[in-house]
C-alpha cells in the first residue's frame, strides 16, 4: 500500500518537475540578468518522513522515521542569458536529526537516533517576471545528484531491530524553485537579496551491514524510501558587470518668458498714408508679437505733426491708422481685434509750434493689450 503511495508521488513530482521546465521559457518579459553572476543562501529544511524497510526480516519490522527541522545552505555559479532566462550549477548540503519513530502493528519504539545529511549538485534553470514591482519575481527547476548519509535506527524490546547501514549513497535527484529577488542597486549595482521556496525528491537507497543487539550479531539489510525535502531559504546574489541605473529624468526647465513689445510705431512721410518698406516690417514684427502673448485687443492710433489744417490733420491721422491696420491683417491679425482712432495733431510726440512739419509726429502707434 505505502509502497504504491510513494510511486505515485514520484510520479507527481517528476511530471510537476516537467511541466515547470517546459513553461519557464513562455512567460512574460523578465528584468533581464546579463552575464556571470554567483549566488548563496541559507535556511530551514524540513525531511518528511521516511519508511524504512529491513529487506531480509519480517514485514512488521517496517519503521517510519519523522525528522526534526534541520539545516539547508547552497552556492551556485550562473549566467543571465539577458531576457529574462538564467543558466547555472549549484552546489546544495542539508542536515536533519531523527525526530520521532513509528512502528508497524503497534510496537513501541525503546530508543531512537540518527540523521540524515544530503549534498550533491544541480543544473538549474530560472526564468525571472519583468512585474514592474519593487521585487522580481522567478521560477526555476532543476535536476542533479546528491548523495545520501543515512544513519537512523530504532531498536523495540517487543519487537525487533529496524535500522540502515551506516554509509553513503548516491541518486538521482530533481527540485522546483520559485523565489523573488530585491535588488540592492543603492549598496552595489548587480547585488540583490533572494528569498526561495524549494521542492527537492530524490530516489530510494538500500544496503546492509552486520549489527550486534544483546550479543547476538545480525546481518541488516534494509531500504530507505526516497526522500522529499521542502527548503525555506535566505539568500544573496552578485552579477558582475552591472551598471547603476540611470539618473532620473530631469523636467525640462520652463521656457523663458519672452520679453515682447507692447508697443510700435510707424512713421510716415508728410502729408501721405502710405506705408514704406520699413513701416511693413515693423507691422509685420507686432502681428507677429500679438501671436507670442496673450492679446484681448490691438488698438492702432494715427497722428499727425502740426502742419495744415486741423480737419485735414484728423482725416490724415485716420487713413492712416487704416493702412497700417489693413496691413495688420494681411499679416494674420483677425480684424475683429484691431479698434482704430485717428488723433490728428492733438496729441504730438514732439511738442511743436503750428505749422512746423516734424517728422517724429507724423506716427501711427500700435497697442497690444
Amino acid at each position: 500500500m505505502m509502497k504504491g503511495y510513494y510511486k505515485i508521488m514520484k510520479t507527481k513530482h517528476i511530471l510537476l518537475f516537467g511541466a515547470a521546465a517546459t513553461i519557464l521559457p513562455c512567460v512574460a518579459q523578465a528584468q533581464p540578468i546579463t552575464g556571470l553572476y554567483i549566488g548563496a543562501g541559507a535556511g530551514v529544511n524540513f525531511l518528511q518522513q521516511v519508511n524504512v524497510t529491513p529487506a531480509n526480516l519480517n514485514v512488521s519490522n517496517r519503521a517510519q522515521f519523522g525528522f526534526d527541522p534541520g539545516f539547508a545552505g547552497n552556492v551556485a555559479l550562473g549566467y543571465g542569458l539577458g531576457n529574462g532566462v538564467r543558466l547555472e550549477i549549484e552546489g546544495a548540503y542539508s542536515y536533519n536529526d531523527t525526530g520521532s519513530v513509528n512502528l508497524s502493528r503497534g510496537y513501541s519504539s525503546n530508543n531512537t537516533r540518527g540523521h540524515v545529511q544530503q549534498y550533491g549538485g544541480f543544473g538549474n534553470a530560472f526564468y525571472d517576471f519583468n512585474m514592474g514591482w519593487p521585487v522580481t519575481p522567478y521560477l526555476g527547476a532543476g535536476l542533479g545528484y546528491e548523495e545520501s548519509e543515512v544513519r537512523v535506527g530504532t531498536y523495540s524490546s517487543n519487537c525487533c531491530l529496524v535500522k540502515t547501514p551506516n554509509r553513503s549513497q548516491g541518486t538521482f535527484a530533481y527540485q522546483v524553485i520559485a523565489g523573488v529577488s530585491y535588488p540592492l542597486t543603492n549598496v552595489a549595482p548587480g547585488l540583490a537579496l533572494t528569498a526561495e521556496y524549494r521542492f527537492i525528491g530524490t530516489e530510494s537507497i538500500s544496503g546492509s551491514q552486520n549489527v550486534t543487539v544483546n550479543g547476538t550479531t545480525t546481518n541488516i539489510s534494509a531500504r530507505f524510501a526516497e526522500r522529499l525535502n521542502h527548503q525555506v531559504l535566505l539568500g544573496v546574489r552578485y552579477a558582475f558587470g552591472a551598471t547603476p541605473p540611470p539618473p532620473p529624468v530631469q523636467a525640462p526647465a520652463p521656457a523663458p518668458v519672452q520679453n515682447v513689445a507692447r508697443s510700435y510705431l510707424v512713421f510716415f512721410d508728410w502729408d501721405r498714408a502710405d506705408l514704406t518698406d520699413r513701416a511693413r516690417q515693423i507691422i509685420v514684427g507686432a502681428a507677429e508679437a500679438s501671436r507670442k502673448v496673450q492679446v484681448t485687443r490691438i488698438e492702432v492710433n494715427g497722428h499727425t505733426d502740426l502742419s495744415g489744417t486741423a480737419q485735414h490733420n484728423q482725416q490724415l491721422s485716420v487713413r492712416r491708422a487704416q493702412a497700417v491696420a489693413d496691413e495688420l491683417v494681411r499679416n494674420g491679425v483677425p480684424a475683429n481685434e484691431i479698434a482704430i482712432k485717428g488723433f490728428g495733431e492733438s496729441s504730438p510726440l514732439i511738442p511743436t509750434a503750428q505749422g512746423v512739419r516734424e517728422p517724429q509726429n507724423r506716427r501711427v502707434e500700435i497697442v497690444l493689450k
